[in-house]
């Protein structure tokens, strides 16, 4: 009878166990050493190395002026293009009206009726005179039929859509002009009919005062058609195409204006040896160069701008301010919207 022997692989397995156990217990004891080495590094990092100062970034910033006048009328011709350079006084734009031009003729002629029948007020009634302001007064009268006919088309078309209502207010605009042209003529010729009186000699002046005032304001709206730059600077935009019609006090053209600065928005802890006058030592990254700029302007931004406290109690909130400082110096190639780093300050 034969026995077995069983006592040889037994002793294998345990030895193969007793390895596996060694190798997780060494992988542990390395994982421990690693964790435990890492925690020192951090440790000593948070104590040796110190947090450096918070970064205060801005931007460049310049006034923007839009260019716009009392004149409506047709964009007759442009003369500056965008990113051109500027002077004060360089002429821009020529804006045409032929309404405007047509009530400047009518107004001078008005003024010269007047200052016709003033002079010749002292001379009686000659038939000459009474004549002449009864020729003036059928022509004012033939003026309003056209102008009125002109106003009954505008409206008609104004009311099937076909024009603008500017068209539409441009005719009615001639044909009261034409109506009060009528009603002046019509006061002319009743004077030269009924003689030079004290009262005629002051009516007559006052005529000529009053059409001398038309004159006067169709003149200033002329002085609109062609708009000059009011400052020295940069054209940046240019909103309507030549042909084109703009309205009283429409927008032609943006005007960035030579007055560069820069703006912060600061928490108020930073305030402390910051006022008006200060002078700050500020770095241009595009431009790559540091400079100084002199603070000009310090306002709170509101409770809506708060640096939030971090901790519910030992701390607070911070306001946040704005400043804005002007360069000492003129800086080339400066344009709105460029970053710029606060470094210091005097």
């Amino acid at each position: 009878m034969q026995t077995h022997d069983n006592s040889a692989p037994l002793s294998n397995t345990q030895s193969n166990e007793e390895a596996v156990s060694a190798k997780d217990r060494m992988l542990i004891l390395t994982i421990v050493v690693v964790i435990l080495i890492l925690a020192g590094l951090a440790i000593l990092g948070f104590l040796v190395i110190k947090q450096g100062p918070d970064t205060v970034q801005g931007q460049a910033d310049a006034t923007e002026i839009r260019i716009s006048g009392k004149l409506p009328g047709r964009v007759e011709e442009i003369f500056v293009e965008e990113g051109d350079r500027v002077k004060k006084g360089d002429t821009l734009v020529h804006i045409h009206s032929s309404l405007i031009d047509a009530r400047l003729g009518q107004a001078e002629a008005m003024e010269s009726a007047a200052q016709a029948a003033n002079a010749k007020v002292d001379a009686g009634t000659r038939s000459q005179i009474v004549k002449a302001a009864y020729e003036l007064w059928q022509q004012a009268i033939a003026a309003e039929s056209i102008a009125k006919k002109t106003y009954d088309r505008m409206e008609a078309l104004y009311a099937k859509g076909v024009i603008s209502e500017q068209k539409r207010d441009e005719a009615k605009a001639a044909y009261q002009a034409a109506t009060a042209g009528v009603a002046a003529a019509e006061s002319q010729y009743s004077l030269a009919k009924s003689g030079a009186q004290k009262e005629d000699k002051e009516a007559a002046l006052a005529m000529v005062n009053v059409a001398k005032g038309g004159v006067n304001e169709v003149t200033a709206l002329l002085e609109d058609q062609y708009l000059v730059a009011p400052y020295n600077g940069e054209i940046t935009e240019i909103y309507p195409n030549v042909s084109e019609l703009v309205a009283t006090g429409a927008p032609i053209m943006s005007l960035q204006k030579d007055d560069h600065w820069v703006v912060f928005n600061v928490r108020e802890t930073l305030l402390k040896d910051i006022t008006n006058g200060t002078v700050l030592k500020i770095r241009i990254p595009a431009l790559d160069i540091v400079t100084d700029a002199k603070v000009f302007y310090i306002k709170d931004l509101g409770t809506y701008a708060n640096w939030q406290a971090t901790k519910s109690t030992g701390d607070y909130d911070a306001r946040t301010f704005q400043i804005k400082a002007r360069p000492t110096q003129q800086i080339e190639n400066l344009r709105p919207g460029m970053s710029v780093i606060l470094e210091d300050h005097k």
